[in-house]
């Protein structure tokens, strides 16, 4: 995913014509829109915790250097080893000289959006270490050859019958069976063997908090407390923004979290990770390594305005409330954070002359600010990526791809008409005699193609009071 052959136009058509994909998708997004309703039903204590959720989130980010260096050396005071990584590639191979170091082939991983940022599976894989996720969702995709399509839910897209002939098929041994529970125990039988055998454990990290040097790890399976308390190794990855200042900080932003992710109150695990295996102790591992990733973060960081990507808590719920979203999956993005979320992110980190497609794709119904855990505003940001993608001389790698000079003429020629009134009346009358014919030539053909042609009047407002003999003075 994320190639220079990505076609953000084939992979929606693609998608648009997939009628199981499509249903899969509306029973998923109906039921996690109504469990997050359910928990913030009341909408004036839901906008006063947005409100601090984003002031979390915008004081840890206006200090985030001061904030990664206290962080590092609370981490270091606690025994946990910390690495920095500039690109995603410097980090992998601080990953796999960690297990080279151990000569360790066997991983087990939590779930973690930084590592599939990485591709870290696939470059481990060809340094001939094994790989297995243990989160159910990734298990799935991680079985079927594919890449999450859902930030919180990776297998979102899949439905139980085709989750239990994925099982039958890949799972040697395994009988076919559509019961959820004997699928359950399919996927934990197998997974429990790797816990026990694996080498190092990898995991995510949703916060770090500076003031103890603390890794907080949400979950609802157990898998990720296995992945960190049974092999001896655990590495944890994380973008360098998901620092929060204190301790304190940590409620709110777990209470929105749980609730915009997966509507419950809290969820069955959370582990706080402050050091590794002490003297005396019965678990755990014997070493922690937390490894910061940048990957262009630092770059967001400089943009006043733009800098509030950084804020999201990776919560999953604008995806379920965009229209776009909701109709195309995750995989006609093209790469690894899709959804709302995704078309301001990945256009920053991946450039937009490659990805810019993908800020096209929204309603700019606002939604996804609506129900934004942390209040960023998303729309505000995709009408300042669109507009960056037009200027030769904005901020944004790749700025400036989609600048044309008839598209230039005609932004000025429609400029000019609403700026002069005889020349508007003129286009009004010209519009109305030929407008139906417009939109069947040119590029407006294809914009037509799914969309209900405007029908313009014959006659202007102007035009129809005079006719009555209305007194318009």
């Amino acid at each position: 995913m994320g190639d220079q052959t990505f076609s953000f136009e084939k992979n929606v058509e693609t998608a648009l014509g997939d009628t199981q994909l499509r249903a899969n998708f509306e029973y998923a997004m109906s039921t996690l829109y109504q469990k997050r309703k359910a928990v913030f039903a009341d909408e004036a204590e839901t906008e006063r915790l947005r409100e601090v959720g984003n002031a979390v989130r915008q004081r840890a980010l206006s200090k985030l250097p001061e904030l990664l260096e206290k962080l590092e050396k609370k981490c270091i005071e606690n025994g946990i080893q910390v690495h920095w990584a500039e690109t995603t590639d410097e980090a992998n191979r601080i990953i796999l000289k960690i297990m080279d170091d151990h000569r360790a082939t066997r991983m087990v991983k939590g779930k973690s959006m930084v590592s599939e940022e990485m591709h870290l599976n696939k470059f481990l894989e060809e340094h001939g270490k094994e790989v297995m996720e243990t989160d159910l969702g990734e298990y799935i995709i991680q079985l079927a050859g594919e890449t999450p399509s859902h930030i919180i839910v990776p297998a979102v897209h899949k439905n139980k019958d085709q989750i239990a002939k994925l099982f039958h098929e890949k799972i040697p041994g395994a009988p076919y069976t559509e019961k959820v529970e004997e699928l359950n125990a399919l996927a934990r039988k197998t997974l429990r063997e790797k816990f026990q055998h694996a080498d190092i454990g990898l995991s995510g990290v949703n916060m770090a908090v500076a003031e103890t040097g603390t890794l907080c790890l949400v979950e609802n399976e157990g898998n990720g407390r296995m992945c960190t308390t049974v092999p001896p190794v655990h590495v944890a990855v994380m973008g360098l923004e998901k620092v929060v200042e204190k301790l304190s900080d940590v409620p709110p932003v777990l209470r929105l979290l749980t609730g915009s992710a997966t509507g419950q109150i809290i969820t069955t695990y959370f582990n706080m990770i402050t050091t590794p295996r002490k003297p005396g102790e019965k678990d755990g591992p014997e070493e922690v390594h937390l490894v910061i990733l940048d990957n262009g973060r630092s770059a967001i960081l400089k943009d006043p305005e733009l800098r509030q990507t950084l804020q999201c808590i990776r919560c999953g719920t604008c995806l379920n409330h965009c229209p776009v979203y909701t109709r195309i999956g995750g995989h006609a993005y093209g790469f690894v954070y899709p959804g709302p979320i995704g078309k301001i992110l990945t256009p920053q980190m991946e450039g937009l002359e490659k990805t810019g497609g993908i800020i096209s794709a929204s309603s700019l119904c606002n939604a996804c600010e609506e129900v934004c855990p942390v209040k960023i505003p998303i729309p505000e940001l995709i009408r300042r990526l669109r507009n960056e993608s037009y200027d030769s001389k904005g901020s944004v790698p790749g700025h400036g791809y989609k600048w044309n000079l008839p598209e230039v003429l005609v932004w000025k020629a429609w400029a000019l008409v609403n700026r002069y009134p005889r020349l508007n009346e003129l286009a009004m009358k010209v519009g109305g005699l030929f407008g139906d014919r417009f939109p069947k030539i040119g590029p407006l053909k294809q914009w037509t193609r799914v969309r209900t042609t405007p029908r313009l009047a014959r006659h202007s407002l102007h035009e129809l009071v005079k006719t009555e003999g209305v007194d318009h003075e």
